[in-house]
């Protein structure tokens, strides 16, 4: 029976590409070339949001001066520390993320990517996913006014698919995929592939959790509709 009234709205780091621990080591490195000091772990606890807010937060934290220049100085660092650490093959897709994609397209079940990274990071994950931005919507932090945890990422990928986000299913692995989901109006899947837990997920809204996409696709029949 055909599922095509359900359509899946991805995260894209730690969700279908294993790059969130690339992603907490660039920004540790640009947060130590400004002289901000923090744990790593503390810089874990936030990655998923959007950039933006993530360094506000985080200069907040630690009571560092916040100014505009110093937020782009940090962006253009992270981005820089994250495309070197990510060269050679450093990222790969997740298990399981080709061949989800795969089925999503053959079952004739619309898909689309919305990450809160910009395109200058987002094109090396997508490049490692096999995924062409001219063929499959992907909605990046260039193209909305807010990312996660407001919904406006998945909310416009949605709109790019044609589809109701209300009978949308968004799968990311963070708290903050799982928070714009519901301001999103849409349902929450949590993936643990990001290294958030299944409580911290499921108190943020997931209805469902799987260890990663492979397990999310050996499961598919509990969350596609069946149209």
């Amino acid at each position: 029976m055909s599922r095509t009234s359900t359509a899946f709205l991805f995260d894209l780091d730690g969700t279908l590409v294993d790059s969130v621990y690339q992603h907490v080591l660039a920004w540790k490195e640009a947060l130590d070339r400004e002289g901000v000091p923090l744990s790593v772990w503390r810089i874990h606890r936030k990655i998923g949001m959007s950039g933006g807010l993530f360094t506000n937060i985080l200069l907040r934290e630690t009571g560092m001066e916040v100014t505009p220049e110093r937020l782009e100085r940090l962006r253009r660092s992270h981005a820089q520390a994250y495309v070197r650490l990510s060269e050679g093959g450093a990222v790969q897709p997740l298990p399981g993320a080709r061949e989800l994609l795969a089925f999503l397209t053959a079952q004739g079940m619309p898909w689309a990517i919305a990450t809160s990274g910009r395109m200058e990071t987002a094109r090396h994950n997508l490049e490692a996913l096999g995924v062409d931005p001219a063929q499959v919507p992907v909605i990046t932090r260039d193209l909305v006014r807010h990312a996660k945890p407001d919904p406006d990422l998945f909310e416009a990928a949605a709109a790019r698919l044609g589809v109701d986000i209300e009978r949308s299913l968004v799968i990311g692995d963070s708290i903050w995929d799982m928070l714009a989901a519901q301001r999103a109006r849409a349902l929450g899947v949590g993936l643990l592939s990001g290294g958030y837990g299944r409580e911290e997920l499921e108190r943020s809204g997931a209805f469902r959790v799987y260890d990663d996409p492979a397990d999310l696709l050996r499961h598919i029949d509990e969350v596609a509709a069946r149209s």
